[in-house]
């Protein structure tokens, strides 16, 4: 029997105007980890501060390692491909790579070059875009082509909303401008790291980014240094539900779910039974965004066939997913004939055409 494919590492774009917080969301993550190794690559001059450390960028070939466990590098794009494949190695063991653009890049471009990736352990993690509310206008005016990057997002930071006079309407205004994206309110771009890795990955995972723990993180008792942590309502922020069926999922049904997936729903991962369809493999399922990726791999001896899902996202009706998941299963006992070519459309071809960063991973 085949053996399954290694885990892949996501790889997080970081984008946003000067000044929209960038580098402060993703000193939170490196300190809100919760052991993930984090790959950050910083795409502009800067300096990332983690714990008592100041880590300065444009070094040349630089390489940090340091003792909280995350490797830092100053990089142009033009040697994205060096970094990843470096960061991605076996040995450095990270979690996921979080791509911090520079504050006057074009977000595209980078997510191209990530989706042009070779690597076999690197998947596009999706683009995340911050903005700053209280200078949300202003951004506008000056630079129109913020409109175009809200549009690409796949989840969008609204931060700095306690200094926005009317920070609702900023919200509401940046909603119309994205394309089915996730938009979560933020200060000091304190966003739940569940948004974007697995925080636990010493546990049991579903696949690579798993959240298997995630309601854990916030059912612990009410007191105690955890209670505290979460006190701090960053689990507000988005929605969540877990999916878990013993009965086999009819492809047809569930390429219909995922074409027409809802605004907000910003990542689904995990692993899918489509029974008599294909007997000798379960196929796990990345999402993140408008991208979709199917990856067949042999079922584990002895591990019960059942479907097992997340789906994590903002503003999302999770009691209505449920059941739009439930009715995609079916006990049929017998394929249907083209029921995979939709499924199969998404398994990963490394020669597809790269002239939109998306193509071949949202339905037509």
């Amino acid at each position: 029997m085949g053996q399954s494919p290694s885990p892949q590492i996501p790889v997080v774009v970081l984008a946003g105007f000067l000044g929209s917080g960038k580098t402060t969301l993703l000193n939170h993550l490196l300190h809100r980890s919760g052991g993930s190794r984090i790959g950050a690559i910083v795409n502009d001059f800067g300096a990332i501060e983690i714990d008592a450390m100041a880590v300065a960028g444009a070094l040349g070939d630089s390489t940090v390692s340091l003792g909280n466990g995350c490797l830092c590098c100053a990089v142009d794009s033009s040697e994205l491909d060096i970094y990843l494949d470096r960061l991605a190695a076996p040995a450095a063991g990270i979690d996921v790579i979080v791509i911090e653009a520079s504050g006057l890049a074009e977000p595209q471009e980078l997510v191209r070059m990530v989706l042009a990736s070779e690597h076999p352990r690197v998947v596009y993690g999706g683009l995340v875009e911050v903005v700053d509310a209280a200078e949300f206008d202003d951004t506008r005016a000056k630079h129109p082509e913020i409109d175009r990057h809200l549009a690409l997002a796949d989840l969008v930071v609204v931060n700095k909303l306690d200094r926005a006079a009317d920070g609702d309407r900023v919200l509401g205004l940046v909603r119309s401008l994205t394309d089915r994206a996730a938009v979560v309110p933020a200060t000091y771009g304190r966003i739940d790291p569940e948004f974007l890795f697995d925080c636990r990955p010493s546990t049991e995972r579903i696949g690579q980014l798993s959240f298997d723990d995630l309601h854990d993180h916030s059912a612990g008792g009410g007191s105690g240094e955890g209670a505290e942590e979460h006190a701090g309502h960053l689990h507000t922020g988005y929605d969540s539900l877990s999916f878990d069926s013993g009965v086999p999922l009819d492809p047809r049904r569930l390429m219909a779910f995922l074409d027409s997936r809802p605004e907000g729903l910003y990542r689904i991962k995990g692993y899918v039974d489509l029974g008599p369809n294909d007997v000798l493999n379960r196929y796990a399922v990345h999402a993140v965004g408008r991208f979709l990726r199917f990856y067949p791999e042999p079922w584990p001896p002895g591990e019960p066939r059942r479907t097992r899902l997340v789906l994590i996202g903002a503003g999302v009706d999770t009691s209505a997913l449920g059941k739009e998941l439930r009715a995609c299963e079916s006990d049929a006992p017998q394929a249907d004939e083209h029921g995979m070519w939709g499924v199969l459309r998404y398994v990963q071809d490394p020669n597809a055409s790269l002239e939109d960063p998306w193509a071949g991973s949202e339905p037509v």
